[in-house]
């Protein structure tokens, strides 16, 4: 049987504006998901993503929380304006920290705790990267060319360098510190692979290199309550989906240094039936990397909501376009 497939987005995603259109439209939105992070981050979030500064949510203990209030308030406002039936949806995944957003959507994660474990995993992060100066490089190329470069930076520097993210057919990134990525970037131009580009994030994250970060998102889920979602949740480690508690736990720590594969995360959801792709806000690259990936014309909708007006008119098409 089809059905719709949720996701939503992670680091880098963030704008200023994001998830207010709709916190305004729906008061009991705003209430249910920025008047809890207030009580639970104890500022307001809500004010941050109206005002910024813009380098104001570039902070990733601030970051993280703001993108997954936003997906959630979406979600929600997609709930109460009766655009989507929540019996439709059949399966939900995300792109790094997307995965909590999608477990708080299923009902794995209380939203007070998936918003404390989004500022911890932001803080871990953020002293990770800190203690070793480190980046991202997107490349466009297959997964094996991107495992010979950074098995080449490798050999060069002694450092790190291993695959962060299989986004896309031709669309990979790869995480490491500064001499290995340098030497990776190098590599890649001489084996043809063209404009190699650093992205403007704070580490080497989905490396070895976060380790500090994974250990305190650790700590952090010790003290959480992961219930069985009400529909399956597609890990970006293993990219399959999972309803174990217990194996949501032990994932959700091990993606902080583990590749995203977030192209089998999209293959799943389709073999488990999915025609629609939902994506939440903020931004809309996830639906075009799910186009991309769907090679087979499976997908036949996929549908943005990343506003009030996207929302309300996803509600007045009752079906939505391809």
């Amino acid at each position: 049987m089809s059905h719709t497939a949720l996701v939503f987005p992670g680091q880098g995603a963030q704008k200023v504006g994001m998830g207010v259109d709709v916190a305004d439209r729906w008061p009991e939105v705003k209430a249910a998901v920025y008047d809890r992070a207030a009580e639970v981050l104890g500022y307001d979030l809500l004010a941050i993503c109206r005002e910024g500064p813009a380098e104001e949510l570039v902070r990733t203990d601030i970051q993280q929380p703001a993108i997954l209030a936003a997906g959630i308030a979406c979600w929600e406002a997609c709930k109460v304006s009766g655009a989507i039936e929540e019996s439709d949806v059949g399966v939900a995944f995300g792109l790094s920290l997307g995965e909590f957003t999608a477990l708080q959507a299923a009902g794995a994660l209380e939203l007070g705790d998936a918003l404390a474990l989004g500022r911890e995993r932001g803080l871990g992060m953020q002293a990770a990267s800190e203690a070793n100066p480190s980046g991202l490089t997107a490349l466009r190329c297959e997964a094996e060319d991107a495992e010979a470069v950074c098995a080449a930076a490798r050999e060069q520097t002694g450092g790190t360098c291993t695959v962060a993210n299989l986004n896309a057919p031709g669309q990979v990134v790869i995480s490491g510190d500064t001499a290995s990525l340098d030497a990776a970037e190098a590599i890649a131009k001489e084996r043809g692979i063209r404009r190699p580009t650093r992205l403007p994030v704070a580490g080497a994250f989905h490396s070895p290199l976060m380790q500090i970060g994974a250990d305190r998102l650790a700590s952090a889920l010790e003290g959480i309550e992961i219930h069985t979602p009400r529909v399956p949740v597609i890990s970006n480690v293993t990219g399959k989906p999972t309803s174990d508690p217990a194996e949501i736990r032990a994932n959700l720590v091990a993606q902080v240094t583990s590749p995203v594969l977030f192209m089998d995360c999209v293959r799943s959801a389709i073999d488990l039936g999915a025609t629609r792709v939902v994506e939440s806000a903020p931004g809309k690259v996830l639906t075009g990397l799910a186009r991309r990936i769907d090679a087979d014309g499976k997908l036949t909708s996929l549908v943005n909501v990343d506003s009030a007006e996207a929302i309300e008119a996803l509600g007045a098409a009752g079906e939505p376009s391809a």
